[in-house]
């Protein structure tokens, strides 16, 4: 009896983990990387999203391959309702100063619930804006994203239901 106690413990454990790890990146992976010299004056004048990403075919092989996913058809890349599975995402978001950088990135799926790239993406646009209008610190809301984005979300937008 207690070797199926000890089993069921460890499923639970590995089934846990693996639930956050679409949530959440693994710090020992991904421990965030900024671009050198950019301030807050240069974060906020750059026009993010017509700016150029450098993040390569290859550069995304190597953070599936860390996670162990297989890749866009991984099973934990859960599809939104327009087919999206998954997306590398920065851990600091480019808005600000995230490098696009293996040790910034991570596989995040699009239609997890209750958490997803979609509402990290909004947190982002929402700190960013935080920063440019002095409201908050850009090395406080790199932090925040580090630390554990969801709970900038819940602070900012409320919970999640789920």
């Amino acid at each position: 009896m207690l070797r199926l106690s000890r089993l069921l413990s460890l499923v639970f454990l590995v089934y846990s983990v693996t639930t956050i790890a679409d949530d959440i990146p693994d710090l020992a992976k991904t421990p965030g990387v900024t671009r050198l010299g950019l301030t807050k004056t240069k974060v906020c004048s750059i026009k993010w999203g017509a700016d150029e990403r450098h993040v390569t075919p290859n550069m995304k092989k190597q953070v599936f391959a860390a996670y162990g996913y297989s890749g866009y058809d991984d099973p934990r890349c859960t599809a939104d309702a327009h087919g999206k599975t998954c997306e590398i995402d920065h851990l600091i978001s480019r808005e600000l100063g995230g490098a696009d950088d293996v040790n910034n990135l991570w596989p995040q799926a699009y239609g997890g619930t209750p958490w997803n790239a979609h509402l990290k993406d909004k947190l982002e646009n929402r700190l960013n804006k935080e920063v440019c209008a002095g409201r908050l610190s850009l090395k406080t809301a790199r932090q925040m994203l580090v630390n554990d984005w969801r709970n900038a979300y819940v602070q900012y937008y409320g919970k999640v239901a789920g």
